[in-house]
């Protein structure tokens, strides 16, 4: 159902089932996938390329124009996946550049007031809590959860399974499978509860993640070292491997 007292410019296209409620707007150069919803005063911008099943709530802005001094007025984008939850005033910015887009995959949950800057890449089944802030081309791996008023530096990896408690600032990546608390921010653990709950980890694989991390974060070894005495110490799994591979292929350097 599309209210006539939302705005839907006559180029956009919408599946099936969608609903656009009362002052909602739509511009030209938007698909939206079946069984949308698109709450009332919810802006989605050109540009914007959205999969099945989102619901925007109200006051988000989706598509919105890079706030970065590089961009010109180049036709980018904003993919967004399916089963999306875009909370009230969420701030999402395409791309910087023409070819170039912002992705978010599946199954996210985007809290009130986030803001997403320019090209960041959202994997799916995260959790952004309210306030937090990404800058741009930040990466989000699958099931990170950022609790409220997080912020990301420019560039940033966050690694799969991680928890990033409320307040921190971030300017370095982050490993999978790690809670990261306090300012300046440091490790604090392996999420154990939250991988053992729903990612089926066992006993046994924890207990190896949270040897690979203390020779990372409690030995008197370099990153380097650390990484290759996990190699040559921790029995190999697939976590293992992503902690190992994921260290070592850190642009900006890990949390430390």
């Amino acid at each position: 159902m599309i209210s006539p007292l939302a705005y839907v410019d006559p180029e956009a296209k919408l599946g099936k089932n969608v609903t656009v409620q009362p002052f909602a707007y739509i511009e030209k150069n938007v698909e939206i996938g079946d069984d949308c919803v698109i709450m009332s005063y919810a802006s989605i911008l050109k540009g914007t390329r959205m999969g099945k099943g989102n619901k925007v709530h109200q006051n988000a802005v989706l598509g919105a124009e890079p706030q970065d001094f590089h961009y010109t007025g180049e036709d980018s984008s904003l993919i967004i996946g399916d089963n999306n939850d875009i909370r009230e005033n969420v701030v999402i910015s395409r791309a910087t550049f023409a070819g170039n887009a912002t992705k978010i995959g599946n199954g996210n949950y985007l809290m009130d007031k986030v803001h997403l800057c320019h090209d960041v890449q959202i994997s799916n089944n995260c959790v952004v809590g309210i306030g937090t802030t990404i800058a741009g081309e930040c990466t989000l791996d699958d099931c990170v959860i950022l609790s409220g008023n997080v912020t990301l530096h420019q560039y940033c990896h966050i690694g799969s399974w991680t928890l990033v408690q409320s307040g921190c600032r971030i300017s370095k990546d982050v490993p999978p499978y790690v809670i990261m608390s306090g300012n300046p921010v440091a490790y604090h653990g392996v999420n154990a509860v939250v991988l053992s709950q729903h990612h089926n980890t066992s006993e046994r694989i924890l207990r190896h993640i949270a040897n690979a991390y203390r020779l990372i974060y409690q030995g008197n070894f370099s990153v380097q070292d650390a990484v290759q005495k996990i190699v040559d110490q921790v029995p190999m799994s697939e976590e293992i491997e992503n902690i190992v591979n994921f260290v070592k292929s850190s642009e900006r350097g890990i949390v430390k």
